[in-house]
């Protein structure tokens, strides 16, 4: 029970994204598709919204990229009925697991050599870059005195930085870093 004139704050939040090493189109609109289908439940309006929300949110400032190709991502969410809120973040949640799932099942077994191990390894450096220096909740974490382990656990085991690396103009690792750095409309 609120206390009589205590002022009362809530909000929903929340988002996923995809951050493959490679791009395979097919999965890319697999997994939007199924973003944009939990969103449309709700309103048709979320999808575009919360694409474009997921592409600003995840942009590492400092490389000029995203650290992925998209997905969704809202925050603060207090202009609608909470039911339907908690509905529709509900609806998220159990979306990732058909969005992702299959991909793995497709790639799980797909040879890789040394170069697709260290260009996987600079692509997890992204995604390290960007939950250390700007994910909202990471750094929350570490700025209250949060349990440590429980804010790093997002982290890989491993990643890789080299100075000055640009992959070869039209390779396969060069197209999924231009989908990085000018987002696409996968859908």
């Amino acid at each position: 029970t609120d206390a009589p004139g205590a002022p009362r704050q809530w909000w929903f939040g929340g988002g996923t994204d995809l951050t493959p090493a490679y791009i395979f189109e097919d999965d890319v609109k697999h997994f939007h598709s199924v973003q944009k289908k939990a969103c449309d439940k709700f309103d048709p309006t979320f999808y575009p919204r919360f694409k474009q929300w997921c592409d600003d949110y995840f942009y590492i400032k400092h490389r000029g990229e995203r650290r992925g190709l998209g997905g969704i991502f809202f925050d603060d969410l207090n202009d609608y009925d909470q039911e339907m809120l908690l509905a529709f973040a509900t609806e998220c949640a159990n979306s990732v697991i058909p969005a992702y799932v299959p991909i793995v099942e497709r790639r799980k077994d797909m040879p890789f050599n040394d170069q697709h191990k260290a260009w996987q390894q600079l692509r997890r450096g992204r995604y390290v870059e960007f939950n250390l220096v700007y994910d909202r909740g990471t750094t929350f974490g570490l700025k209250t005195g949060g349990r440590i382990e429980s804010i790093l656990v997002s982290l890989p085991l491993s990643a890789r930085w080299e100075y000055d690396h640009k992959p070869e103009e039209g390779s396969e690792e060069w197209k999924l870093l231009d989908a990085c750095i000018n987002p696409k409309e996968w859908l």
